[in-house]
Parts: C-alpha cells; sequence; structure tokens
C-alpha cells in the first residue's frame, strides 16, 4: 500500500512556472507506475502525464506536451512535474496516482492510489 501527498500548487501568472511535488510514504515507490491527472472546475478529471517504475519511460496528454515534465526520484520516493508556460487552461486540482507494474497507464481506472489533490491557479 502506498501513500500519496501533493504539494507546490499555488497562483502563478500566464507564461510562468510551477513545480509540484508527489510525496509517496512505503518502501516499494519504486515498484509503482505514477501518474499526475487533473480535474477543472465542472470537468472530469483528465490525465496530464506518466511515468514508468524506473522512470525510463515517460507520456504526456497532447495539451501538455512540450512544456511540461514527469520525473521521479525513487531514493528520495518522490514524483515531480515540472510545469513551464502554463496557460489559464492549466488552472485546475492536480493529483498524483499510483499503480503497481511497468507499464506507462494513461487510463484513470487502472490506478489504485490517489492523494487528496493540490490547487494551481494560473491568472491571463
Amino acid at each position: 500500500h502506498v501513500q500519496l501527498v501533493e504539494s507546490g500548487g499555488g497562483l502563478v501568472q500566464a507564461g510562468g512556472s510551477l513545480r509540484l511535488s508527489c510525496a509517496a510514504s512505503g518502501r516499494t515507490f519504486s515498484s509503482y507506475g505514477m501518474g499526475w491527472f487533473r480535474q477543472a472546475p465542472g470537468k472530469e478529471r483528465e490525465f496530464v502525464a506518466a511515468i514508468s517504475w524506473s522512470g525510463g519511460t515517460t507520456y504526456y496528454a497532447d495539451s501538455v506536451k512540450g512544456r511540461f515534465t514527469i520525473s521521479r526520484d525513487n531514493a528520495k520516493n518522490t514524483l515531480y512535474p515540472q510545469m513551464n508556460s502554463l496557460k489559464p487552461e492549466d488552472t485546475a486540482v492536480y493529483y498524483c496516482a499510483a499503480r503497481p507494474g511497468i507499464l506507462v497507464v494513461t487510463t484513470i481506472n487502472e490506478y489504485d492510489h490517489w492523494g487528496q489533490g493540490t490547487q494551481v491557479t494560473v491568472s491571463s
């Protein structure tokens, strides 16, 4: 079992950057594939980025490709998305999620563990 806690959200102007963190408890973090999702007001939760257990494979939603970078530090049990060139449409609550296994997965229902979310607001 793994517990996830996100941090690093806040208010930023359009064009700015933020780096979120997701701290995981437990000693099996390195055996989990990880993902980031977001949910804007009135919208469904959507996939943002995912990374394999080793960090060697990543996948991004088209809306963030080239602007966001997902990475992980298994020694620190931490997942990071670096978000650059932020746009007002990136405003949402951002969630990290974990699932055991080696595959990179973009489907919400495939993830077993979720954090509580952190708010990111991008002003125009």
